[in-house]
Parts: structure tokens; C-alpha cells; sequence
């Protein structure tokens, strides 16, 4: 009799786990289609050749995405927390499914889904893979209680750095979603009912992330580290806050001083380093940290990580002027714009037409005025300017593959 009680236990748990895998291979699915919706809104100019069976970006840069899969092959896997063991957690499974009633909307959060999908040159997901990379180049010391990860030649403990940078930084874009909801801003219910929804997502959608990679990151118990990563925090947090603002929050280009001499790369830097750079170089920084690297060598680690988000945004700030599309709104904040401003502060007129909103401003009169002045190329310059300044850091390093994919990182996000 126990017998057959023992047989009938191991067809119920049997049954059960069938059901289980069965419904996660549905919502693997699910998160497959999702992922091509989103990606089927993308720019029409956009062509796909093969997602979920049937289509990819065709018209990426082939040296972008070279350099980044010969990155990943270095460090024996590919680095984004956006893993099979997040993606089936019953949380991310959750946002999964309520970011899809989303879809048709126009809710700021499905432009930040996008940018997590779309495997492009701004794709986030790198920044981990860098935080790798730089600890594999630097090598590792005599740590205690820390294992090494024979594969990667990384610690375990710098692994779940990378992991805890992506997510920090993916928490604070799905925040930025967040819509300022004032009364007859919405006049249709429906909606406002998606403008409601989508902030609720957003809200609790980043808040998991960010306490997720707290917790991540209190689990490493290095002190120093969870202090420097929460500086981190708060450069994100002070970024909000530099500068004019539309009423949604979004950037505007301060005044510049009746001496405009240095205001672009000025302005342009403090807002950057506070909003991008300070986190990546403080997570290179700490990882050469938990390496046991001097504090000499941690510094080198900051100022190589600074300038490579600087040149990384000076990049992506001037996409919109390379693409040709003047009609696709652009950061008001952006290197071009401020070079011009500093050129002819009388841009401004057309630019301070959005201090109600952003969404006023005539993009296309902006673009031609900023393309016929010297913005651009002053881009350019800045963008090979942290690009040099990154490579003299990297050079510090001892030659290995990590060091050169780095490097093949930085010649491949434009004219170094």
C-alpha cells in the first residue's frame, strides 16, 4: 500500500511540474511576442530581418555588434541581468504581461521597453558587460572568501556587480517614464486610465529593480562598495534636478552667462557625468575594489569608466543629426545644441517655446538652424576627446583580449 502511495506521489509532483513548465514555455512565448510588437513599433525607416523566428535590425552598424559579441565571448557569457532566471521569475513575469495592455498607448515606459529589446548600439545591457570586461583586464589579487569564476576569469562577487549596474540604471530610465499627471492634461478618460496604469508600472516596475539591486549589492558585504554605489545613486537622483524643466520634467538648456566661452562643454558635462558617467565609473571603480586593486588603480577604473559614458552619450547626442530625420524630437540638452547655443544663444527663442512642453518646440526649424553651425562637428570632436581620454586610461592595462574588445568597444561607437 505505501508502495503504491509512493508511485501516486511521484505522478502528482510529476503532473505538476509539467504544468509549471508548461506555463512557463507560454509565457517565454508571450514574452517572445511582446518583444516583437514592441520591436515592430520601432521607426518605420527600421527594416527587420529575424526576431522570434522572423526579424532583426538589418541596418545596425555590423562593427557595433561584432565588437560587442566578441566581448561577450571573452567574458563566456552574455552579461545582461535580463537572464532566463529573471525572466521567469513570477515578478518580471507580471510586468511581462501588464506592459502589453500598454501597447497602443502612448505612455513614455514602452519607449524604455524598446530601448531594453532593441539590440542597438544604445543598448543598455552593455554597460555589464563593460564592468566585466575592466575586471578581467585588471585581473584580481588575493581576495578572501571570494570564489573566482573559472569561465569568465571573474569574481563571482564582480559578476553580480554587473549585474547590480544594469539594473540601477535600468531602474532610473523606467522611472524617467513616470508621466506628471495635472488636470485637463488628459481630457479622455481612456487615456488618462493608460497614463494611470503605465505609472503604476513604472513605479513599481523600478522600485523592484532598485531594491533588487540593493539587496544584490548588501549581499557582497563590502561596505565601502554599498557606499560608493549609493553615491552612484544619488548623482542619478541630483541629475533630475540640474537645469530648466518642462512641467513633465524633461531637459532644458540653461541660460549661458554673458561669457559663453567653455558653457556647452560645461553644461553638457556636469549634467552627463551626473547622469551616466558617475555610475558606470564608480561600478568599474568598484570592481577593481573588490579585486583588491590600490586605490591608485580603483582611480584609474572611475576615470576610465567616466569618459566612456561621455563618449558613449556624445554618440548617442548625435544619432538624430547623422540619421537625417529632422522630425524626430531630440534631447534639448544635447551636445549639438549646446555647442550652438554657445555659437548663437539666439536658438533659444525656438527652444524656449517648450517650457510648457518639450512637445511644442518645432524639432525640424531646430535641426536645420543647429545644421548649418558648427554643432556637430564640435560633437564629434568631443565624442573622440573622451574616446582618446579612455584608451590612454585602458592603456594602463596589461595587453590582453579583454583590454582589446574594449578597446574595439570604443573605436566602434564612431570616427575615433
Amino acid at each position: 500500500m505505501s508502495f503504491n502511495n509512493s508511485i501516486l506521489t511521484i505522478v502528482k509532483k510529476s503532473y505538476s511540474l509539467s504544468i509549471l513548465l508548461s506555463e512557463r514555455t507560454v509565457f517565454i512565448r508571450n514574452v517572445q511576442r511582446m518583444q516583437c510588437s514592441l520591436l515592430n513599433m520601432h521607426d518605420n525607416n527600421v527594416k527587420y530581418s529575424r526576431c522570434y523566428g522572423t526579424k532583426v535590425a538589418a541596418n545596425q552598424k555590423p562593427d557595433w555588434n561584432r565588437a560587442v559579441s566578441e566581448a561577450e565571448k571573452i567574458v563566456g557569457y552574455p552579461t545582461s541581468f535580463l537572464s532566463l532566471r529573471w525572466l521567469l521569475s513570477d515578478e518580471i513575469a507580471n510586468v511581462a504581461l501588464h506592459l502589453r495592455k500598454l501597447v497602443g498607448s502612448n505612455h513614455p515606459l514602452l519607449k524604455t521597453a524598446k530601448s531594453l529589446i532593441y539590440n542597438g548600439r544604445n543598448n543598455m545591457q552593455a554597460w555589464g558587460l563593460i564592468v566585466l570586461l575592466i575586471s578581467k583586464a585588471a585581473g584580481h589579487l588575493s581576495v578572501v572568501d571570494m570564489e573566482e569564476d573559472k569561465a569568465a576569469g571573474v569574481l563571482h562577487s564582480q559578476r553580480a556587480l554587473a549585474e547590480v549596474t544594469e539594473m540601477i540604471r535600468t531602474s532610473h530610465l523606467v522611472h524617467k517614464g513616470l508621466v506628471n499627471i495635472q488636470p485637463g492634461v488628459y481630457p479622455e478618460a481612456s487615456e488618462l486610465n493608460d497614463m494611470t496604469f503605465g505609472n503604476k508600472i513604472a513605479l513599481l516596475s523600478g522600485d523592484y529593480l532598485l531594491g533588487n539591486s540593493s539587496a544584490e549589492l548588501a549581499a557582497l558585504r563590502n561596505q565601502d562598495l554599498v557606499e560608493l554605489m549609493s553615491s552612484a545613486v544619488r548623482d542619478l537622483a541630483e541629475a533630475e534636478f540640474i537645469g530648466r524643466r518642462d512641467k513633465q520634467n524633461n531637459p532644458l538648456p540653461s541660460i549661458p552667462p554673458e561669457d559663453r566661452s567653455g558653457y556647452a562643454v560645461r553644461e553638457w558635462t556636469l549634467q552627463n557625468v551626473l547622469s551616466a558617467g558617475a555610475l558606470l565609473g564608480k561600478s568599474c571603480q568598484g570592481t577593481l575594489k573588490l579585486a583588491g586593486h590600490s586605490e591608485e588603480m580603483q582611480a584609474h577604473g572611475y576615470k576610465f569608466g567616466k569618459h566612456l559614458a561621455l563618449a558613449w552619450q556624445a554618440c548617442l547626442d548625435l544619432s538624430p543629426f547623422i540619421s537625417k530625420d529632422s522630425s524626430t524630437p531630440f534631447n534639448l540638452c544635447s551636445a549639438p545644441v549646446m555647442f550652438h547655443i554657445e555659437h548663437d544663444p539666439s536658438i533659444l527663442k525656438e527652444i524656449d517655446v517648450g517650457l510648457e512642453s518639450v512637445n511644442a518646440v518645432d524639432y525640424a526649424k531646430v535641426y536645420e538652424i543647429i545644421t548649418t553651425g558648427p554643432g556637430i562637428e564640435l560633437t564629434k570632436q568631443l565624442q573622440k576627446d573622451h574616446s582618446q581620454k579612455a584608451m590612454e586610461v585602458l592603456n594602463v592595462f596589461q595587453e590582453s583580449d579583454a583590454r582589446t574588445a574594449l578597446s574595439n568597444i570604443i573605436a566602434a561607437m564612431g570616427d575615433f
